[in-house]
């Protein structure tokens, strides 16, 4: 009797290691599976946030001489529009220049004051006689008119002619702007830079009106 009792309690004993031990495998198993997606879920977000990171960089193509031109900007997002066929050939019919590309780019700049994100102004870069002209923009009923110009090297008199124009207005050089300072040459390849710009801008982004 002693021999059967020790031999069924051995048998329950090794029953209950292996009852045990199945247990254990099973937590340590579904523990492993409960990480998992946890660990996926992770990397998810991870993926996800370094990719909304770089979408979100558009403020890094903002050229340093558009936000100088726009100081109480504190963000930038950059647009860039395909300009369609029929409307370079328009462009260059009104103004006798050439549209420099299909891929137009502009910089829209915003505040944050008062705890509202707004739109306070658009800019643009156009380059003609070698330089680097920042054209910056405001909004009136619909349409973008040129708020000013800026460039390094160029007289700020001539410049300041540009202010208030729209696509609707002229301003060919030798009649409404003069060269004020700027080799005549020069001056007549800065507007007429200017004007494609102005007329590629109404056809992107201003309000259809008929005339």
């Amino acid at each position: 009797m002693t021999r059967m009792t020790l031999m069924t309690i051995t048998g329950v004993a090794v029953l209950s290691a292996l009852a045990a031990g199945c247990s254990t495998d099973s937590v340590a198993n579904n523990a492993t599976q409960g990480t998992r997606p946890a660990a996926n879920t992770n990397a998810a977000i991870a993926n996800t946030a370094a990719a909304n990171s770089a979408h979100a960089q558009t403020g890094d193509e903002t050229p340093a001489q558009v936000k100088s031109a726009l100081p109480d900007a504190q963000s930038f997002t950059t647009q860039h529009k395909d300009v369609p066929q029929n409307a370079i050939a328009d462009i260059e019919k009104d103004t006798g220049g050439k549209v420099p590309g299909t891929d137009h780019h502009s910089y829209l700049a915003f505040s944050t004051g008062g705890g509202t994100r707004k739109q306070i102004g658009a800019a643009t870069v156009v380059k003609a006689d070698g330089k680097d002209l920042v054209i910056v923009y405001e909004n009136k009923d619909g349409s973008p008119y040129i708020k000013e110009v800026k460039a390094d090297g160029v007289p700020a008199p001539f410049l300041a002619q540009f202010a208030g124009k729209g696509h609707d207005d002229k301003f060919a050089f030798g009649t409404e702007i003069k060269a004020n300072g700027v080799d005549e040459a020069a001056a007549k390849a800065i507007t007429t830079a200017v004007k494609v710009d102005v007329l590629t801008m109404q056809a992107l982004y201003g309000k259809a009106h008929t005339h």
